[in-house]
Formats: structure tokens, C-alpha cells, sequence
């Protein structure tokens, strides 16, 4: 019995031990050698259901620029108007329009809500809007922080990302 005592003392003690810097040789701290996107920020608590937030994330060699709630970048297309999206078909297969289906779309993390709107689409559908521009995410972008559909020209227009001021990332 009394062994046994002994070696939970010892376990506590190397346990104890344990709780160093993380600057000592041979550990790097995670902080400085992470490199994914940082997340982003989650839907306020009383948020309803179903509600679409579009929000200001990291895309790979863009910055900030206008994401959805996951993280994926979103996109506009140049041959849409501020009243109308001209995207649909194989179109909207590829780049799928951001959709709300009840209330109204909502910023996060630094979007701004006087530039958010919906327009309403050929199907009846509502498209969330950016600065007049409607919003779509790209097919190509399997992983948020992705922005490979940036400037692509893709069903007779180019699309790009959007920065928190409406303006085309470069």
C-alpha cells in the first residue's frame, strides 16, 4: 500500500512538471507557428435560425474580404446589376448565389449593414447583396479562406471578391 502511495506521488509531481514555459528548447508554441485563417466569428447568441450573416474573413493573397457564415469567400459577377442577377443554370451550379430564404441578411465581424440587401432572383428566390453587388461563392472553394475563383472570367463576366467597402479585392 505504502509503494503504491509513493507512486502516485511521483506521478503528481512529474504531472506538476509539466506546466513549463513554452519557450523552452525543443517546444514552439502554436501561436507563432499556425498559419490557418482565424475563424470566424460565430452568429450572436440570439441569433434565429436560418439567418444569413455575411462577415469580413482572410482569403489566401486578398486580405480581408467579404466571406459567409463558414468562412467561404463570397463573390460578385460583373455582368449583374444592382436589381438584377444574371447567373443561373450551369451558372449558378458553379458559383451558387447566397441566398436568404425569411428576414433579411445580417453582418458580422466588420461587414457593413447599410451595404447588405437581397435582390429578388428569376425563381423568385432572394439574393443577399453587397454595396449593390448580389453575393455568390464559388464551387472551386472547397475550404474557407479559399479564393481561387478570384478573377475569373467564367459565363461572360469576370468575378471578384469583395472587400468591406464594396470595392473589388486585387
Amino acid at each position: 500500500m505504502l509503494g503504491l502511495g509513493l507512486v502516485l506521488v511521483a506521478l503528481l509531481g512529474l504531472v506538476g512538471c509539466g506546466g513549463g514555459s513554452s519557450s523552452s528548447p525543443g517546444t514552439a508554441s502554436t501561436e507563432s507557428t499556425t498559419t490557418a485563417l482565424p475563424p470566424v466569428a460565430e452568429p450572436p447568441p440570439n441569433a434565429e435560425e436560418g439567418t444569413v450573416f455575411v462577415s469580413l474573413g482572410s482569403a489566401a493573397g486578398l486580405g480581408q474580404v467579404l466571406v459567409d457564415s463558414e468562412g467561404h469567400t463570397l463573390y460578385a459577377f460583373s455582368n449583374d446589376s444592382p436589381r438584377e442577377s444574371t447567373c443561373a443554370g450551369a451558372c449558378a451550379r458553379a458559383w451558387p448565389p447566397l441566398l436568404v430564404e425569411h428576414g433579411e441578411p445580417q453582418p458580422s465581424n466588420g461587414a457593413g449593414a447599410f451595404r447588405l440587401g437581397t435582390v429578388e432572383r428569376a425563381d423568385g428566390s432572394r439574393q443577399v447583396t453587397y454595396a449593390g453587388h448580389p453575393l455568390y461563392s464559388y464551387a472551386g472553394d472547397k475550404r474557407p479562406g479559399e479564393a481561387s475563383g478570384q478573377g475569373a472570367t467564367a459565363f461572360g463576366g469576370t468575378w471578384t471578391a469583395l472587400k468591406g467597402s464594396g470595392a473589388p479585392a486585387s
